[in-house]
């Protein structure tokens, strides 16, 4: 059973920090690019990051690359984003979606994505 757990959410100030884990499980882990979207309320979903697991290669949506780091352990089957400098604007939920096919991951092709979890709330308090 393929599985994708998210973890590290919750209730934080603007200028705070958050990590939030995807522990993946269920499918051939380094064979798949790592992603993580967000969805605040009213709005669309909207891609943040992706890894390729196999390359360690990073991708980030403008709004967060100077603030968000992605990375992972192979050896736990899980991806992290440390989300620091938060801003009221990052309240959403966030969810991590795994793909086969890479570049539906690095242009963030939420539509393509193979798995997905079910997402961790993340607020951010002004």
């Amino acid at each position: 059973e393929v599985q994708l757990v998210e973890s590290g959410g919750g209730l934080v100030q603007a200028g705070g920090s958050l990590r939030l884990a995807c522990a993946a499980s269920g499918f051939a882990f380094d064979d798949y690019a790592i992603g993580w979207f967000r969805q605040a309320p009213g709005k669309e979903r909207e891609g943040v990051s992706c890894i390729i697991i196999s390359d360690g290669s990073k991708y980030y949506a403008d709004p967060v690359k100077d603030s968000f780091t992605i990375s992972r352990d192979s050896a736990k089957n899980t991806v992290y984003l440390q989300m620091n400098s938060l801003k009221p604007e990052d309240t959403a939920v966030y969810y991590c979606a795994a793909a086969e096919v890479v570049t539906t991951c690095t242009h963030f092709y939420s539509a393509g994505m193979d798995y997905w979890g079910k997402g961790t709330l993340v607020t951010v308090s002004s």
